[in-house]
């Protein structure tokens, strides 16, 4: 199931351990957005992605890096947005990689006994509609019987 609530993302609820995931580009460019919250909070999320992106080290679309922020508390890095415009191709947001993103995401969850907390992913920058990010969501993550708490900044149901 998957639980809407109004708030902020990056203070997720509960007391068990939490990752808090979202979206990233493809090309290395991290300050509008959703990681403009999690950089104001942590600075850990933004740096091992600037350093993972120089690396090269299995950067790409589909890819998941999990950073630790706080004990049980985690932020999940997940490159599904293919550069940062859209183009007359389309939006930036690659579905398939957003889907490849959360089975792996799915993997660390179990494997942690942690919910996956994060705002709308996919819809904002990146230009992703919630009508087709919601059941992959449901797909890679409920069917796992991974909790999934949504966030919006106001109420948006």
């Amino acid at each position: 199931m998957i639980s809407y609530v109004t708030g902020d993302a990056t203070v997720p609820v509960g007391s068990s351990p939490k990752i808090i995931a979202h979206v990233c580009n493809d090309a290395g460019g991290w300050g509008r957005g959703f990681v403009v919250a999690l950089s104001r909070r942590w600075p850990a999320p933004e740096a091992a992605y600037r350093a993972w992106y120089r690396q090269n080290d299995g950067f790409a679309l589909g890819a998941v890096r999990l950073v630790q922020v706080d004990e049980g508390l985690w932020v999940a890095n997940m490159i599904a947005q293919h550069g940062v415009r859209a183009t007359k191709a389309g939006p930036p947001i690659r579905y398939q990689a957003v889907n490849r993103c959360l089975e792996t995401l799915a993997d660390h969850a179990v494997e942690l006994d942690a919910g996956v907390h994060m705002p709308r992913i996919g819809c904002g920058l990146a230009g992703g509609t919630w009508d087709r990010i919601e059941p992959i969501i449901t797909e890679c993550l409920v069917k796992r019987d991974v909790e999934v708490t949504v966030y919006d900044l106001d109420d948006h149901r």
